[in-house]
């Protein structure tokens, strides 16, 4: 009779405790959706990536300051007496990369007779020996900001002395799109540094602005 008693009490503890389990594991299910609905993972994934472009960016005008103290004159000029002003301007060797709808075509110097891509003098120079490079960025940087699915880099420069140079990135993420929108204020980049606000009609294009550097 005690030992029933004794069953019976402890068959009423078990399903307690199961109960009390799966409620237990309910509420963390409920509260894992709620987690994951307030980070916004596909955001999250996007401000990863902005990281990188941002990373990216700051690799690349690091290299193009570089190459310009050892030089004297940036890699997209042949020597120092010809005019350094660039439009926003897309990295690539190629022109089969297609951005927006347009293609970038491959950036290359001004030289007349043998032009050399502008990657390829930042970095081991060619296959061919023609361009010499100052391996200012390994060939695996060069290769990575060129491929096809790639969020691609813009490079600016007025062309001024003393003026700063732009490297910039379309943001794929939310906060730094709005950061973005925030630093053009308008289509006319009235909140762009002085130097910068001559590419406007590219970085400030309304539900489009581009984030650049520095």
């Amino acid at each position: 009779m005690k030992q029933n008693k004794f069953l019976s009490k402890l068959k009423s503890q078990l399903a307690f405790t199961m109960i009390e389990l799966l409620i237990v594991i309910a509420i963390l299910g409920i509260l894992a959706v709620a987690v994951l609905a307030a980070i916004n993972p596909i955001e999250q994934i996007n401000r990863g990536r902005d990281t990188g472009s941002r990373s990216d960016a700051e690799q690349l005008l690091s290299a193009i300051d570089r190459f310009y103290a050892y030089k004297g004159y940036y890699p997209w000029v042949s020597n120092p007496n010809n005019d350094a002003a660039l439009t926003f301007r897309g990295v690539s060797l190629d022109t089969s990369i297609t951005v927006d709808g347009g293609s970038i075509d491959a950036w290359a110097d001004d030289s007349v007779d043998t032009p050399c891509y502008v990657l390829d003098k930042i970095a081991n120079g060619n296959t061919a020996g023609t361009c010499v490079g100052t391996n200012e960025v390994k060939r695996s940087f060069v290769d990575k900001v060129i491929k096809t699915d790639y969020n691609h880099l813009y490079v600016f420069y007025s062309g001024d002395p003393g003026e700063s140079l732009y490297v910039c990135f379309k943001p794929q993420s939310g906060a730094m799109q709005e950061e973005a929108a925030t630093r053009c204020i308008d289509e006319a980049g009235s909140g762009l540094p002085d130097d910068l606000q001559s590419a406007a009609a590219s970085v400030c294009v309304a539900g489009e602005e581009y984030s650049c550097l520095p």
